[in-house]
């Protein structure tokens, strides 16, 4: 899927809310980096949420990698790391049919 200015915005605004700094190990970027990922909890290919900002943490790599291959656990400690009501506002914003 091809990155598009909204994107790259959007990601810029993840990692600069998150102070360069990855939100699970706690290890700190250089902002001209490319190993801060701006992580989607709910996949970046559903539209409703995909610019939400409340959709975006910033992870390193290897954070980043972690959460896709544990999906079960990456869910349940980004609805930790939003706060439940949060986390349930955006999953029903994501599967919202409309």
């Amino acid at each position: 899927m091809k990155r598009t200015k909204d994107d790259i915005a959007w990601s810029d605004m993840i990692r600069k809310r998150a102070g360069w700094t990855c939100q699970r190990c706690g290890h700190r970027f250089g902002q001209a980096t490319m190993g801060l990922h701006a992580a989607h909890i709910f996949s970046r290919a559903i539209k409703k949420t995909r610019h939400d900002p409340d959709n975006g943490l910033a992870l390193c790599y290897g954070c980043h990698s972690w959460g896709h291959r544990n999906p079960l656990e990456f869910h349940a400690w980004a609805k930790g790391k939003l706060g439940t009501e949060k986390y349930e506002a955006l999953m029903i914003r994501a599967k919202r049919v409309k």
